[in-house]
């Protein structure tokens, strides 16, 4: 369905929302080669409807040789054949629209596929007009790279083009070239892709490596690492300043929002954005005198801060302060690259991953939640034989092994876990039956499951969740009091019992039990330890002290 393309917009969708991320070769198996698809992943969007997400990522799905499952791209303008093709998006995104979810494609900008036609003929001789599509560079003295630049598996970024005196670059693997963002005709190809995928229906993209796009112009040396921004960028030992984090990277974003704005219904730009301070991560926003950039950055600093109280509300605080007045920003707690939040944040303790849970959901602004999230999913326990992640699965010094956050969806505990048919063996090992997976959690009340889809109905219901009305009412090593609008949520990370007393009347929602009742006003709470309490718009909580 091609859309219209006019200057006025409806409000926007993913304000107080939720988008779920499918990794499409992990969620669901439609025509039993034990690797995920569109034909499957479409006939789960019943039960993502259900759940109550307003939209969808879509791990990448264009063409690809798949050395990193589809973030080497060979053709921008169609969609894998081991998803199912071009006919299978089209049947993806009309039973989206019908069931009013929308779908985001993932968009690899900074890097092709080598198997690109643009990248084979680029290699093909220094005259080659796709030459200056990719970064190319001469050798220093003695054959050695341009530079010290280090790539994602901690080897050289440049690669030696054969029976040539240059190199190319490659942030990640060699079977990855970055492109040359210098390029103007770079830019205009990509345009062009927005619009092809903004006409054929899609509500947005995800942009990946969305900080990377531009290097240094004059290749310079990368220095040394500050070992307390380690986890904002594998540098291996140096920071990432020159091979990313360039500012001419702003100019892209502000040319993709006057495209993504030119539709009735705006389309989103979410921006994969691995910055090391909040600074940085507000200049992604753009302003109304420069020109607007991305509607919703990733906060990795909330992703990556200790799940503790006052870790937490330090990384809100400096949230508050750094958005732009209007914007609002991209909670998330996992995603494909890294480790699970039930694994990371929780260590497996359930009553914190039911914590966890009820966190992300309260937050205002738009939360993403990976596939299994919802059903308190850990990393899975994998022995490196069986890992296929090129990027990380024998990398010394690789931040996490991604594998082990991919493993396909346990739909049930028979055979092929619902994710395939009996007999398949899938792409990577299934969860062991653990009653982790969907059919037993839809059957248990107390389910992680259905106490998601609680929070997902107390999200949506409120207006506290949309914008960006957020504040830390109260904290200390052992609770957190969190406002979002009219709002208030306590969470007790100690080890004995909080008590409360409420002001208003309406209700609660339990993490523990999972339960919602009503209260009143001068009504006194016991909040147990590892229990987060909800209250309604209207009720407020006061502490009295421990029990």
């Amino acid at each position: 369905m091609v859309e219209d393309r006019i200057n006025d917009k409806d409000s926007y969708w993913w304000s107080g929302g939720v988008i779920y991320h499918i990794y499409l070769r992990s969620f669901a198996d439609g025509n039993s080669d034990g690797l995920g698809d569109l034909i499957g992943a479409k006939s789960k969007l019943a039960y993502l409807k259900e759940l109550g997400v307003d939209g969808v990522w879509l791990s990448p799905s264009m063409p690809s040789p798949d050395r990193d499952w589809g973030y080497d791209v060979s053709d921008y303008l169609d969609t894998s054949s081991s998803l199912g093709g071009m006919e299978a998006m089209d049947a993806f995104l009309e039973e989206a629209r019908r069931l009013d979810v929308k779908v985001l494609l993932d968009l690899v900008p900074n890097n092709t596929s080598d198997q690109h036609s643009r990248f084979k003929e680029a290699i093909a001789g220094k005259s080659s007009k796709y030459r200056d599509y990719y970064l190319f560079a001469k050798g220093r003295e003695g054959g050695a790279p341009p530079n010290n630049w280090l790539d994602n598996t901690g080897q050289s970024a440049w690669s030696k083009v054969d029976d040539d005196d240059e190199y190319y670059m490659h942030n990640y693997l060699p079977s990855q070239p970055d492109l040359n963002w210098w390029n103007e005709d770079v830019h205009l190809e990509f345009e062009e892709v927005l619009k092809f995928w903004f006409d054929r229906g899609i509500a947005g993209f995800r942009i990946d490596v969305a900080h990377g796009l531009y290097k240094d112009r004059e290749l310079r040396d990368n220095p040394e690492l500050d070992r307390s921004n380690e986890k904002f960028g594998l540098g291996f030992g140096y920071e990432q300043r020159y091979n990313k984090n360039q500012p001419e990277v702003h100019g892209i974003y502000r040319r993709w929002r006057e495209i993504s704005s030119s539709y009735i219904q705006e389309r989103l730009l979410l921006g994969e954005t691995w910055v090391s301070s909040f600074d940085r991560l507000r200049s992604f926003y753009g302003s109304e005198a420069e020109g607007l950039e991305l509607h919703l950055p990733f906060n990795f600093r909330f992703t990556y801060c200790d799940f503790s109280p006052l870790a937490i509300a330090e990384v809100i605080a400096e949230t508050i302060a750094m958005l732009p007045d209007g914007q609002e920003v991209a909670w998330t707690g996992s995603n494909h690259d890294i480790s699970r939040f039930p694994t990371r944040w929780c260590k497996g303790d359930p009553k914190k991953v039911r914590m966890a849970m009820a966190l992300l959901m309260v937050l205002p602004g738009t939360t993403v939640l990976y596939y299994g999230d919802e059903l308190g999913l850990q990393d899975g326990d994998l022995d490196v034989e069986v890992m296929q992640d090129e990027m990380t699965a024998r990398v010394d010094g690789a931040r996490f092994q991604r594998d082990r956050a991919r493993l396909p969806m346990p739909w049930s505990s028979k055979a092929g876990a619902g994710f395939t048919k009996e007999g398949v063996i899938p792409w990577l090992p299934f969860y062991g039956d653990d009653e982790f997976d969907v059919e037993t959690q839809m059957g248990d009340k107390s389910s992680n499951l259905l106490f998601m889809r609680k929070l997902i109905e107390v999200r949506r219901s409120s207006p506290s969740f949309a914008g960006s009305d957020l504040s830390v009412a109260s904290v200390d090593s052992n609770h957190l009091l969190l406002r979002s609008g009219l709002s208030y949520s306590l969470f007790n990370f100690g080890d004995s019992e909080i008590v409360a007393e409420v002001t208003g009347a309406g209700n609660v929602l339990s993490s523990l039990t999972g339960d919602t009742a009503d209260v009143s006003g001068g009504e006194t709470f016991y909040l147990q330890p590892s229990e987060t309490l909800i209250f309604s718009d209207g009720v407020s909580p006061k502490l009295r002290g421990h029990a």
